[in-house]
C-alpha cells in the first residue's frame, strides 16, 4: 500500500504546467413537467471572473464556447417561469458538457410569497415526489470516498442506508437489501451487480453501471410516488445519458479491479443521432494477494450502451441495454487433514448472466402531453454447482442452483400538464415472466440432493398506476396517486393510493409529509418450492404481495446558498409478510436461504421507526462535507407470533464525508481532489449458537427461540479517494487512487464449525479494496 501511495504522489509531481484549455458546454432548457422546450430563454454561465449570458433558440438549445475548464454554475430564466440554478457544472478539456435544464413555471397569486431562485442539487427526482428521495449524481460517485462508481455504495453515505464492504447490501431503514428495486430507462432489472444475489439477495461485489453510460437518477427511501410498484424499501431508477451529437469522444481506463473503454459520437457528421457504449473486463487477479481464497478465479465483463435516434416529427427512439457476464470458481482441499470447515471440502463452479435491453419511443402530442413507450426483454440465469469430496476423496454432487428468468416487459404512460399548477401522468406496465428453475441440496452430508424445485412457466405481473401533481399558490404541493398490480401465477392483487403533500413556509424552510401502501413480490422460487415435510410441490403458490404501510415527515431548511439541513422521521408497517407457522422464522430476515423448502404463509408483520438526518454543503471555495445520522428500530413477529428484532436492525447509522480540491497549473487547469468518508454503524444481528447441539452435531445450530437476540460489535468504516486531473488541449489525463475499507473491517456472516479444533468460530470476511486507476479521455 505504501508503494501504491509513492507512486500515486510521482506521477502527480511529474504533470506538466500548460496554458489553460477551453471546452464548449452544451445545453437545452424544457419545461420541467411537460419536457417541452422553452425556447428563447436566457442563459448565465457564472464563475468567479464576469458572467456569460446566451439566449436559448426556439428549440431550446444554447451553447458556451471556449469556457475554461473548472467548475461553474448556471442560472437559466424564461418568461412565466421561475429562475433554475445548477451547481457545480464540470468543465473539462476533453469532452463537451451537456446540461438539461428544467423550469418549473410560475402559479404564484397576489399577496403570496414569491420564492427566488432554489438551488437544482437538491431537487427531487421527479415532480411527484414529496419526500425521501434524493438525485444520484454521477459526479459524486466518482469524486465522494466509498462512492467507487457505483450507485448503491454512493446511496450508502445518504441518510437512513446502512451496507456493508464485500456484499454491498443495501439496507434502507432497516429493511432487508431484497426490497429495493432497481429501474433503468423506466423498466425494472435484475440487481445490476457482479455477482449478485448470490451471498445476499439484492447485494453484490461490484456494480456493472459504468459511470461513463450514467446521467444524473433518482434514489427513493419511502413514500414513493404512485409510479412505482412492487418496491417496499427503496428504488433506485438509473438513467443513461445520451451520447455528444456534435463529436466524437472516447475513454480508456485501466486500474487494478477493470479496464474500461468508452466511445460516443454522432453517427453522422450533421446528424442528430447518438451513440454511447462502454465495455469493462475484470482485472481482479492483479489483487489476488489482497483478497480471499481463490479470489483469482473470479472474472466478470460487462457492456452497456445507448442509441439515440432523434426525429423531426415522429419523436425521439432509444436502444438501450446493459449485459453483464461473472464466473468463479473454487477448489476442495484434497489433504483430509487439512480439513476444518466444510466448505474446504466443496468445489464450486460458479456462472451468472444477466441481461437488460430495450427500445422505447418518446412521442410530443399536442396541449403539454407527451407519451413514452418502452418495449424491453430482461432477465438472469445463475449456473451455480457444488460438489463435495467424500472420506475416499471423491467428488459427489452435492447442491446446485439453476435458475433462469426471461422476462418481457411493456411498458406505456402519458404525460399531461393541464395547466401552471396541475399534472397527470398515467400508465400501464405489462411483465411476461418466463421461468426455468431447478434447485437441489443434500441436507445430510453424503447425501444425495434433494429436489427443493424443478419448474417451468409463464406468469405475468400487470401494473397500472395514475398520479397527479397540483400546486395551490407558490407555498403548498399536493401529489396525490394509486397503483395496482395483478400477479397472474394466483391471481393476488393490491391496490395502493399514495399521498405526499408540501408547503412552503418562506423562502428557507419547508415542510412536507407523505403515505404510501407498497408491495412487492418474492422470488418465483419460493412460490415454486417442495416442502420437504409433506412432499407437496409448488407449495407457496398462494403466497400473496409482502406489503408496507409508509408514513414520512419531513423538514427541509436550506440555512444558505450552499448549506442545507433536512430531518425525516418515518414510521413503516409491514404486514402479509411469509412466515413459517410456529416458528421465529419471516422473510423480513432473509438473507440468501436459496434452499428453503418450507410451507409459508402471510400471516408475519413488522414495524421499522426512526429518524434521518441530513446536514449537507454542496461543493463552494474548494470544499464540501456531508453529515447524515439514522437512528431507528425495526422489529418483527415471525410464525410464532412473538416481537423480536430484524436481523437488519442495526439501531444507528453516522456518516461523515469531507472533500477539498486544488486547482493546479500555471492557469489553474488540473484538480487534485482529496476525499475521505467514517462510517459508524450498529453491528448485524444474530441468532445464538445452541452449543451442545453444535458439538454433537459437529454443524452450527442456532438457538432460533432467541432468534436475532444477539448483536455484532459496531463498526467503524474509513473510506478514500485521491485523484488528480490534468488538462490539456483536447485531452484529459486522471489517476486516481481509490480505497474501501481502510480500517479493513469485517463482515459478519454468522458462524461456522472447525471440525478439527471442535470449536464454534465467527464466520467473517474481511477485505481491503483499493483500486489505482489512469483515465484518458480525448
Amino acid at each position: 500500500m505504501i508503494r501504491v501511495l509513492i507512486l500515486f504522489s510521482f506521477v502527480m509531481l511529474l504533470a506538466r504546467l500548460q496554458a489553460q484549455p477551453t471546452q464548449t458546454i452544451r445545453g437545452s432548457v424544457v419545461d420541467l413537467v411537460s419536457n417541452i422546450p422553452v425556447g428563447f430563454a436566457s442563459v448565465e454561465l457564472l464563475s468567479q471572473g464576469k458572467p456569460v449570458n446566451v439566449t436559448a433558440d426556439s428549440a431550446g438549445n444554447f451553447v458556451f464556447v471556449n469556457i475554461p475548464v473548472g467548475r461553474y454554475n448556471i442560472q437559466a430564466t424564461g418568461t412565466g417561469y421561475e429562475p433554475s440554478f445548477i451547481r457545480d457544472v464540470v468543465v473539462s478539456s476533453a469532452k463537451e458538457t451537456f446540461v438539461l435544464i428544467g423550469l418549473e413555471q410560475k402559479v404564484a397569486r397576489l399577496g403570496e410569497i414569491v420564492v427566488r431562485s432554489r438551488i437544482k442539487k437538491d431537487q427531487l427526482p421527479l415532480s411527484t415526489a414529496t419526500v425521501s428521495a434524493r438525485i444520484l449524481s454521477v459526479e459524486q460517485a466518482k469524486r465522494f470516498a466509498g462512492g467507487f462508481d457505483d450507485p448503491a455504495r454512493l446511496a450508502s453515505s445518504f441518510a437512513g442506508v446502512a451496507s456493508n464492504t464485500e456484499a454491498n447490501g443495501i439496507i434502507i431503514r432497516g429493511n432487508a437489501p431484497k426490497f429495493v428495486q432497481w429501474k433503468m430507462e423506466g423498466v425494472e432489472i435484475p440487481t445490476p451487480n457482479h455477482f449478485g444475489d448470490l451471498k445476499v439477495f439484492g447485494g453484490g461485489t461490484l456494480t456493472a453501471l459504468s459511470s461513463q453510460m450514467l446521467a444524473n437518477s433518482g434514489f427513493f427511501t419511502g413514500a414513493f410516488p404512485a409510479e412505482y410498484n412492487n418496491a417496499i424499501s427503496g428504488v433506485f431508477d438509473i438513467s443513461m445519458r445520451n451520447g455528444n451529437n456534435q463529436k466524437k469522444e472516447n475513454t480508456f481506463q485501466a486500474g487494478i479491479i477493470g479496464i474500461d473503454a468508452s466511445s460516443e459520437g454522432p453517427f453522422k457528421k450533421g446528424g442528430q443521432s447518438s451513440y454511447l457504449f462502454n465495455y469493462r473486463y475484470s482485472t481482479l487477479a492483479l489483487m489476488a494477494p489482497l483478497l480471499p481464497d481463490n479470489a483469482n478465479s473470479i472474472k466478470y465483463q460487462d457492456l452497456s450502451f445507448k442509441l439515440n435516434f432523434p426525429t423531426s416529427k415522429a419523436g425521439i427512439f432509444t436502444v438501450w441495454g446493459m449485459a453483464l457476464i461473472d464466473k468463479a470458481a473454487s477448489k476442495a482441499v484434497m489433504d483430509s487433514l487439512k480439513w476444518e470447515y466444510k466448505k474446504d471440502r466443496n468445489e464450486d463452479d460458479i456462472k451468472q448472466y444477466t441481461l437488460a435491453v430495450g427500445a422505447s419511443h418518446f412521442y410530443f402530442l399536442k396541449h403539454n402531453a407527451y407519451i413514452k413507450t418502452t418495449l424491453a426483454a430482461t432477465g438472469s440465469k445463475v449456473d451455480w454447482n457444488t460438489q463435495q469430496l467424500d472420506s475416499r476423496l471423491n467428488l459427489a454432487p452435492f447442491s446446485k442452483i439453476g435458475n433462469s428468468n426471461l422476462n418481457v416487459v411493456l411498458s406505456s404512460f402519458i404525460n399531461k400538464k393541464f395547466g401552471s399548477g396541475f399534472s397527470n401522468r398515467t400508465g400501464i406496465t405489462v411483465t411476461g415472466m418466463k421461468y426455468n428453475l431447478l434447485l437441489n441440496n443434500s441436507i445430510v452430508p453424503g447425501s444425495q440432493p434433494v429436489e427443493i424445485v424443478n419448474a417451468k412457466g409463464y406468469s405475468t405481473l400487470v401494473s397500472a398506476y395514475t398520479s397527479s401533481s397540483l400546486a395551490l399558490g407558490s407555498r403548498f404541493k399536493v401529489n396525490i396517486g394509486v397503483n395496482g398490480q395483478l400477479f397472474t401465477l394466483n391471481n393476488h392483487y393490491t391496490i395502493e393510493p399514495r399521498l405526499g403533500i408540501r408547503r412552503q413556509i418562506n423562502e428557507t424552510h419547508s415542510i412536507g409529509v407523505a403515505y404510501g401502501l407498497h408491495s412487492r413480490l418474492e422470488q418465483l422460487n419460493f412460490y415454486l418450492n417442495n416442502s420437504l415435510q409433506t412432499g407437496q410441490k409448488a407449495v407457496n403458490k398462494n403466497l400473496d404481495f409482502t406489503k408496507a404501510h409508509h408514513f414520512v415527515l419531513s423538514y427541509d431548511w436550506k440555512i444558505n446558498e450552499v448549506v442545507r439541513l433536512r430531518i425525516e422521521p418515518y414510521f413503516q408497517q409491514l404486514f402479509n409478510v411469509p412466515v413459517i407457522p410456529d416458528s421465529s422464522f419471516s422473510f423480513l430476515n432473509l438473507q440468501g436461504d436459496w434452499f428453503l423448502a418450507e410451507k409459508l404463509e402471510n400471516k408475519g408483520v413488522g414495524r421499522n421507526y426512526g429518524v434521518d438526518i441530513t446536514f449537507e454543503k454542496y461543493l463552494s471555495k474548494g470544499y464540501y462535507y456531508l453529515l447524515t445520522a439514522s437512528v431507528f428500530n425495526a422489529e418483527y413477529k415471525g410464525g410464532d407470533n412473538l416481537w423480536r428484532r430484524t436481523r437488519y436492525n442495526r439501531s444507528y447509522v453516522f456518516n461523515a464525508l469531507f472533500g477539498k480540491e486544488w486547482q493546479t497549473g500555471r492557469s489553474k487547469q488540473n484538480i487534485l481532489s482529496l476525499n475521505a468518508r467514517a462510517t459508524y454503524q450498529g453491528g448485524s444481528r444474530y441468532s445464538p449458537v445452541n452449543e451442545a447441539l453444535s458439538n454433537t452435531a459437529k454443524d452450527i445450530i442456532y438457538d432460533e427461540k432467541n432468534a436475532f437476540g444477539m448483536q455484532v460489535a459496531p463498526s467503524l468504516n474509513i473510506h478514500f479517494t485521491a485523484s488528480y486531473k490534468i488538462n490539456r488541449k483536447k485531452t484529459s489525463r486522471e489517476f486516481a487512487l481509490k480505497i474501501l475499507n481502510l480500517t479493513n473491517q469485517s463482515d459478519f456472516y454468522g458462524f461456522k464449525y472447525n471440525s478439527r479444533t471442535n470449536r464454534i468460530e465467527k464466520d467473517l470476511s474481511s477485505v481491503i479494496i483499493p483500486n489505482l486507476s489512469y483515465k484518458i479521455e480525448f
